[in-house]
């Protein structure tokens, strides 16, 4: 058996919500994709943990109707696994299904780095170490939640700056279980620490026009999360 996947029949209980009613002015299955992927990616909807229809619908003040939509979207996203006749669950995070994310982030984001070194405007390198500098700052007080959103945005912020249409959609495809992976990955201070090195030495390199060097440091910096995730999943089995 998978050591970090519970048995079939065994998923966590569901987790209750408090009550949060979406806007009647915008599309409701839109608002509950937003915000339940929004309660996936914090952890309050935990891994493994059963969606019950009825909760969600009340926690939310949705019908089902748009609640099911809502839920199909997120399984496509790789966020949530629909059972037949069963409750839908909260994706697990799988050893070769994260190999296989960040193998394909990597690629992605090597590319927009080395085109972002090319293009990005001098407006687009001031944002980008305003942020860093946001984000050191916030690692320094211990101030995880603040950090990483940062964090994400500079991730977003140099696919931008590639000014290419389609590598922007095929990052945007991956960016919640990205979020997912990356928040994990920083349980780790050790991990914590060296990712900001390597964001300053990526800027660094963004900064000095160094294609090859930006697209390089970021692909292993992309890497290494990857790495430190797969061995955050492999301990409990170790234990």
């Amino acid at each position: 058996m998978d050591p970090v996947r519970r048995p079939r029949g065994r998923p966590r209980k569901p987790v209750l919500l408090e009550p949060e009613a979406l806007s009647p002015r915008r599309g409701l299955h839109d608002q509950a994709v937003e915000r339940l992927r929004a309660l996936i990616v914090a952890g309050t909807l935990p891994a493994g943990s059963a969606l019950v229809e009825t909760e969600l619908s009340a926690a939310l003040g949705i019908s089902r109707t748009p609640l099911r939509e809502a839920l199909k979207l997120l399984a496509v996203e790789g966020l949530v696994e629909l059972r037949p006749n069963r409750s839908p669950l909260v994706a697990e995070l799988r050893p070769d299904a994260v190999s296989e994310l960040f193998e394909a982030i990597a690629a992605i984001e090597r590319a927009a780095a080395e085109l972002a070194a090319l293009r990005a405007t001098a407006a687009d390198l001031s944002g980008l170490r305003r942020l860093q500098a946001e984000m050191e700052v916030h690692h320094a007080a211990g101030d995880l939640a603040p950090y990483f959103a940062l964090n994400q945005r500079i991730h977003a912020l140099i696919v931008a700056c590639a000014r290419n249409g389609p590598l922007r959609e095929a990052h945007a495809a991956l960016h919640a279980r990205a979020e997912i992976a990356r928040r994990r990955a920083l349980d780790s201070r050790a991990r914590w620490d060296e990712s900001v090195a390597e964001h300053r030495a990526i800027l660094d390199a963004l900064e000095a026009r160094d294609a090859a060097g930006a697209g390089r440091l970021l692909a292993e910096h992309v890497g290494h999360t990857g790495t430190a995730l797969l061995a955050g999943l492999a301990r409990p089995a170790a234990a």
